[in-house]
C-alpha cells in the first residue's frame, strides 16, 4: 500500500524564514551568488512545521518500507538522497523567488524508483499489468496534486525523474534461474543463465548516461544564473494550472492605515507603500501585488 507523497514544501511562514535560511533552506540567490550549492542537499532535511514533518514521514513510511525491506537501507538511502538533490536542482532552475524546504522530491524519487524497478525486473513479476496500472494511477494522483497553487511540482518532477532513472541502476535484480556458482560450492551446474538480460543492461547504461549528463548540465545552468522560465514559456503550467477554483497569481500580505496601503510580496519579500485616493477592490490590490512581485 502506498500513501500519497505530496506536501506543501514551499509554504514557509515568515516567522521561521530567517531561521530556516540560516540552517540550510534553499534560496536560489544564495546558491548562485554566494556559491552555497550545499543548500541543494540541506533543504530536504528541513520542514516548515510539525504537520509538514508528520506528512512527509508518513509518506516515507508507506512508500519506502517495501523498498528498504527488499533492497536494503544503503541502496534505498542513496536513492532517497540523490532524488532529493535532483528535485532541488530542477526546482531551483524554475522556482526562483521562494524559500524551499521539504523532502517531497526525495519521496517522489521513491515512487519513480518503484516504477523503474517493476520495468527492469519485469520477467520475475506475476500480475505484471495489474501492478503497473495500480502504480501508474498512484503516480498520476500524486502528480495531479502538484498543479495546485503554492505546491512546488518542479521538485516533485525532478525527484521523480531522478528516482526513475536510479531505479534502473540501484534496484536491478538477477533474472530468474540465475545461480551464483561461488555460493553453490560442491554442486555441479551443467547450465546456467547470465545474471542480467540484455534489456536490463541497456536500461542501466542509458540511465547512468542520462543521470550524469542531466546533473552536470543542470548544475552548470544553475550556477551560471540561468532562469529556466526564460527558455520555456509554458513550463510554469507544470507547477500550477489556473482554474475557476483557484488562481496561480502572486500572493501578498497587506495592511492598511487610513489611506495608506502596505503590500509585501510573499515570493520575493519586497514591500511597498501605496497612497490611496479612495477605497480599493480586491482586484485592484491583486493587480498591485502582481506588479510588486514581477
Amino acid at each position: 500500500m502506498i500513501a500519497t507523497a505530496n506536501s506543501d514544501d514551499k509554504c514557509v511562514g515568515e516567522a521561521s524564514l530567517g531561521r530556516l535560511l540560516n540552517i540550510g533552506a534553499l534560496e536560489v540567490k544564495k546558491v548562485v551568488q554566494e556559491h552555497q550549492a550545499w543548500r541543494l542537499v540541506s533543504c530536504m532535511w528541513l520542514h516548515a512545521g510539525a504537520f509538514h514533518v508528520l506528512a512527509n514521514m508518513l509518506s516515507l513510511l508507506f512508500v519506502g518500507i517495501r523498498l528498504e525491506q527488499e533492497f536494503g537501507f544503503v541502496r534505498v538511502g542513496l536513492l532517497y538522497v540523490i532524488s532529493g538533490i535532483g528535485g532541488s536542482l530542477l526546482s531551483s532552475l524554475f522556482v526562483r523567488n521562494t524559500i524551499s524546504v521539504g523532502a517531497s522530491g526525495a519521496l517522489f524519487g521513491l515512487l519513480g524508483a518503484m516504477l523503474s524497478e517493476l520495468l527492469v525486473n519485469w520477467t520475475i513479476y506475476e500480475n505484471k499489468l495489474e501492478s503497473l496500472l495500480s502504480l501508474l494511477l498512484i503516480i498520476l494522483i500524486n502528480m495531479a496534486v502538484g498543479i495546485l497553487p503554492h505546491v512546488d511540482n518542479f521538485a516533485h518532477l525532478g525527484g521523480f525523474i531522478t528516482g526513475f532513472l536510479l531505479g534502473f541502476v540501484l534496484l536491478i535484480r538477477p533474472q530468474f534461474g540465475y545461480i551464483n556458482k561461488k555460493k553453490a560450492p560442491g554442486y555441479i551446474i551443467t547450465s546456467s543463465k547470465s545474471k542480467y538480460k540484455a534489456y536490463q543492461c541497456v536500461f542501466l547504461i542509458v540511465s547512468v548516461i542520462l543521470l550524469t549528463v542531466g546533473f552536470a548540465v543542470g548544475l552548470v545552468l544553475l550556477l551560471g544564473g540561468v532562469d529556466g522560465n526564460d527558455h520555456c514559456s509554458w513550463c510554469h503550467y507544470l507547477s500550477c494550472v489556473p482554474t475557476p477554483l483557484w488562481t496561480c497569481e502572486a500572493r501578498c500580505t497587506s495592511s492598511q492605515y487610513e489611506n495608506q496601503l502596505n503590500l509585501t510580496c510573499m515570493q520575493n519579500h519586497k514591500s511597498k507603500f501605496y497612497m490611496l485616493d479612495g477605497g480599493t477592490s480586491p482586484s485592484q490590490i491583486q493587480k498591485l501585488c502582481a506588479e510588486l512581485c514581477h
